[in-house]
């Protein structure tokens, strides 16, 4: 586990910027400032707890533009209030309540008192949900005493509580379970009344698809034409709900077994495991295509990939 402290609001800036993805924070008080983050990072999982004076924070065009990874930063409020905006929305936190936002839109974040946060940071394709769902919860408070919420807020919780418990292979899967949970999350509000607006038939047919696709990835025998079939539909209808979606039924397919391959390269209690092994349990049968289509995603063969 990582402590870093700053005793001045520039070198609060700083901690933030490197920590997260380069951030801009204002502050009405720079006298006196203290800020700590308890950090762990397990594989490309930052979990922080963030505890500091009010302040603000923005993450602008500008800065957007210096980052290439798409991240998702998942709020968890622990104490005081925070206010998150993003995409015309605004989400006011009380202690226990969540909040899901995306780095590669601007965002602020502001906070009129002391506080302390959890914040959970992952790339987006370790969430099993497509961006254009994600992107209907930014900046909606999600209730830690509600619905699903009543019993994910509380693990988070725990988390933030025993940061120096997350290492070796039993903190890499908990950090990567707790991700699962918040996808549970998210879907539940998805197709909550209480949440954002209803989808239609067709991005409802689209998450079944979806679901099902994941369920299924290691069959490498798993096609269009199976899954416009186990849908009843044409994989001509299939093709243009997914086209919709800006995307490709291949395209969903191969992204969803290259993540599951990442994630099973980087577990310790995989280590064992080849790599050949690795792909053909996720439905790549061909170990040079898969080596090709990994390099291609992450930028190294899956072996490199495995070592850093």
């Amino acid at each position: 586990m990582q402590v870093a402290e700053a005793h001045s609001f520039s070198e609060w800036n700083t901690l933030i910027s490197e920590s997260f993805v380069p951030l801009q924070a204002r502050t009405n008080s720079p006298t006196g400032f203290r800020g700590r983050l308890r950090s762990r990072v397990l594989d490309e999982l930052s979990v922080v707890e963030v505890t500091a004076n009010s302040h603000k924070v923005l993450r602008t065009p500008g800065l957007i533009t210096r980052s290439d990874r798409l991240y998702y930063k998942l709020n968890l409020q622990l104490s005081g209030t925070g206010i998150l905006i993003q995409d015309n929305r605004e989400a006011a936190l009380r202690p226990g309540d969540l909040a899901v936002y995306d780095t590669h839109r601007p965002y602020t974040l502001e906070f009129d008192d002391d506080f302390r946060t959890l914040v959970l940071m992952f790339p987006h394709d370790a969430l099993d949900l497509p961006t254009e769902s994600v992107a209907e919860l930014t900046a909606v408070r999600m209730a830690g005493d509600a619905g699903i919420g009543r019993m994910i807020s509380p693990f988070m919780v725990q988390l933030a509580d025993n940061l120096e418990l997350l290492s070796g292979p039993s903190g890499h899967r908990l950090a990567h379970n707790a991700v699962d949970l918040l996808a549970t999350l998210f879907d539940s509000e998805l197709h909550s009344g209480d949440g954002p607006p209803q989808r239609g038939h067709h991005s409802e047919l689209l998450a079944r698809i979806r679901q099902h696709i994941e369920a299924n990835l290691g069959d490498p025998e798993l096609s269009p034409a199976a899954i416009a079939a186990a849908h009843f539909i044409s994989t001509r209808h299939l093709h243009s709900i997914f086209h919709d979606a800006g995307t490709t039924v291949a395209g969903w397919i191969r992204a969803r077994r290259l993540e599951r391959c990442r994630r099973d390269l980087r577990d310790p209690l995989q280590a064992d495991r080849a790599v050949g092994a690795i792909a053909t349990r996720w439905g790549f049968t061909d170990a040079a295509h898969f080596s090709r289509v990994f390099r291609g995603a992450f930028g190294v063969p899956p072996s490199t990939y495995r070592r850093t």
